[in-house]
């Protein structure tokens, strides 16, 4: 493509676009591949000046390459379904024509016509006032719909006319912040799906979610999330669907029964053919959840929205009492121009909807404004170890056989188990396997997964298990082969290990390597600056290793060989102490906790149904993203009480000069409509910083 540089800076360059004019859809096309070059922070494209900025690290002359080689029509870019810009255009339109009207009615109209005008734009308030009040309520649209008619009534059409103009650009205005929030968030909630179980013949074929097509058959199993709306063909699984609907307790879904995309299966498994390929009005679905959910509504936000509508009769015992007072309509009327309710229901969305985004921006994604509020009162976080505090790719240190197996062949039976349920340990038996050219055939019958425990099934009509101390020896009381015993107690303590039998015999153990994250004891450390004054550790490995682990990484507290249940339950011990309490973990076994804690953080590398539980969800690179989420969090509570603070005293204000006649009706409504509006838009800046 052709450019022409107009402007460059350290890291920074704007380009024109030589062509005469540019459509959304091309400036999407550019925007979405600029921003994969290597190299490129942000960028960012106008499709009326036909003009792209782009932020980069590195070398100008790589990014100005890529450019250059860029091509509308053969260059392949993947496009989310919904990018913003048709959005934002649309309002932008819907501004201008608002203020264009507006100049049209005032300079051109004669005054009989401009006040037929401004009656028949009145008509939609008084109706909604006139609403309100016959449903027993006194909120903002009475005082709204009061103001206009007593201005009508004094034949000030002026005055009447302003307040109407001033009302709905602040709805058109309340409207594209919010619908622009949620649409942000909403693009970047919008995840694919990595890859998914598929129906080949009498096998499955591991594939990319994006690949699978309508009517392919999808296998799910216990504890996965479903991919895509689609119908069951074979199988009777418990399926949470608490994420579609509401309801807490799983439903049991047979042969022909709809299944949704982002549905937990609890127990069981199904075959499912699909019905609606990614994409498919899973955007329309996430904004519905967005703005539906109370998830969005922290206590500090409802609180302020609470007292909004509560403080709509005062407004209007003021107005009274006023004109009582001074039988002066226009003081009277300075107090119904302003209200309090505009601008606390704006300000404290946007702010909790930006800070979410804001949130996305750090890799940290936010499923709603209480979780936020939570991360920043909590006093106590736990931390599950394998995944968490260490790093989420271990790997195999070594296969140990016993009973006279082979190594190999151990491993590469681990991994044909192991491939079905992807865990952290799990990932590191199969890609070992991979590594060591050890290709596995689908050998074993159903496989059955045990929450926290491990798998079993039936290899050549003999049980295979594979699993911790606890599942393998206790639960199932499978022994060591005779005069192995020494064998087995010399295996090293440093790694975790995980037991693989056969037929009640112990036929390997696998050493996982799990080393600590580099950045872990310095994250602990924060987290004591942050205010955390308990950083526990809990884990499933022997109490050696975990005190091992603890001693590096500096938690208060640890606690070791613990089952799911044992986590969940020291989260409702604090609880019952009156402490707020963060839980972070990766594994299918870390979900009830995850469910208990008041923010439930999973790691997005770790297991489906952790992330479905998960309140928040953190990236696999960095834990360093809990101590920006604890700084957003405390910087949102930060911003909804000052602007708490602005809201109330400006408007107070205003209502004071207005009853004593420094200030008119329509100066009021200007005055109270603008700070609103400027609040909004202050509300919708980035919390942190720029770095």
């Amino acid at each position: 493509m052709k450019y022409r540089i107009l402007h460059e800076s350290k890291g920074r360059i704007r380009l024109h676009m030589q062509q005469a004019r540019m459509t959304m859809e091309q400036a999407d096309h550019l925007q979405y591949y600029l921003q994969d070059v290597k190299g490129v922070k942000k960028a960012k494209v106008n499709e009326r000046t036909c003009d792209a900025v782009i932020w980069y690290t590195g070398r100008q002359n790589a990014v100005l390459r890529s450019v250059a080689a860029y091509d509308y029509r053969t260059t392949e870019v993947v496009l989310p379904e919904h990018t913003g810009r048709a959005l934002q255009r649309e309002y932008e339109g819907k501004l201008f024509n608002m203020v264009a009207g507006r100049i049209i009615t005032k300079l051109f109209l004669p005054a009989p016509v401009a006040a037929a005008w401004t009656v028949l734009r009145a008509i939609p308030y008084i109706y909604r006032g006139i609403r309100t009040l016959a449903k027993k309520k006194i909120e903002v649209s009475v005082l709204d719909a009061t103001a206009i008619t007593v201005s009508l009534l004094r034949r000030d059409f002026s005055t009447a006319g302003s307040a109407i103009f001033l009302l709905g650009i602040g709805d058109l205005l309340e409207e594209w912040t919010h619908k622009r929030s949620v649409d942000d968030l909403a693009q970047r909630m919008y995840q694919h799906a990595d890859k998914v179980w598929v129906r080949s013949g009498k096998s499955e074929v591991l594939l990319p979610v994006n690949e699978v097509t309508e009517g392919d058959v999808i296998i799910v199993r216990t504890a996965g999330v479903i991919p895509l709306d689609g119908v069951i063909v074979r199988g009777e699984p418990n399926i949470n669907q608490s994420s579609m609907t509401g309801e807490p307790l799983p439903v049991r879904k047979s042969a022909g029964d709809q299944v949704y995309a982002g549905t937990v299966i609890e127990e069981g498994e199904c075959e499912i053919r699909v019905t609606k390929v990614l994409g498919a009005g899973r955007f329309d679905r996430i904004v519905q959840m967005i703005e539906d959910s109370e998830k969005l509504k922290s206590e500090t936000e409802a609180k302020a929205a609470h007292l909004a509508d509560r403080l709509v009769p005062f407004s209007l015992g003021g107005t009274l009492l006023t004109w009582l007072l001074t039988r002066n309509v226009n003081k009277a009327l300075a107090i119904l121009m302003v209200d309090y309710s505009c601008a606390l229901k704006l300000a404290m969305p946007i702010s909790v909807l930006s800070a979410m985004r804001e949130s996305s921006e750090h890799h940290i994604e936010v499923k709603g404004g209480k979780f936020l509020e939570a991360v920043s009162e909590a006093k106590t976080i736990v931390f599950d170890k394998t995944g968490t505090l260490t790093y989420a790719a271990p790997h195999v240190a070594d296969v140990i056989p016993f009973g006279g197996h082979d190594s190999d062949e151990m491993l590469r039976l681990a991994a044909c188990l192991e491939e079905h349920f992807p865990h952290s340990m799990a990932n590191a038996v199969v890609e070992e396997a991979r590594e060591r050219g050890l290709n596995h055939e689908e050998l074993h019958t159903k496989v059955q997964y045990v929450v926290a425990h491990g798998i079993a099934s039936t290899v050549n009509r003999k049980q295979v298990r594979i699993g911790s101390y606890h599942f393998i020896f206790e639960d199932e009381n499978c022994a060591i082969p005779a005069g192995e015993e020494e064998k087995f107690e010399a295996l090293p303590d440093e790694y975790s290990h995980l037991y693989l039998t056969i037929g009640n015999k112990l036929a390997a153990v696998i050493l996982i390597e799990d080393p600590i994250r580099k950045e872990a004891p310095d994250t602990v450390r924060r987290l004591h600056a942050a205010g955390f004054d308990k950083v526990v550790m809990m884990t499933g490995d022997s109490r050696r290793t975990a005190a091992a682990v603890a001693a590096r990484v500096g938690v208060d507290e640890y606690y070791a060989e613990v089952l799911p249940e044992d986590k969940a339950a020291f989260i409702e011990a604090e609880h019952k102490q009156g402490r707020k309490v963060i839980m972070i973990g990766d594994g299918i076994n870390d979900s009830p906790a995850l469910s208990e804690a008041d923010a439930g953080i999973a790691i997005a590398a770790g297991a489906a149904i952790a992330r479905e539980v998960a309140d928040i969800m953190i990236s696999a690179e960095d834990l360093g993203e809990i101590i920006t989420l604890r700084r957003i969090s405390d910087a949102l509570m930060h911003r909804i009480h000052r602007n708490y603070r602005m809201i109330m005293g400006f408007n107070s204000v205003l209502i004071a000069l207005g009853v004593i006649g420094i200030l008119q009706p329509a100066t009021t409504s200007l005055l109270h409509n603008a700070s609103t509006l400027l609040i909004g838009m202050q509300s919708m800046t980035d919390l942190l910083p720029a770095s």
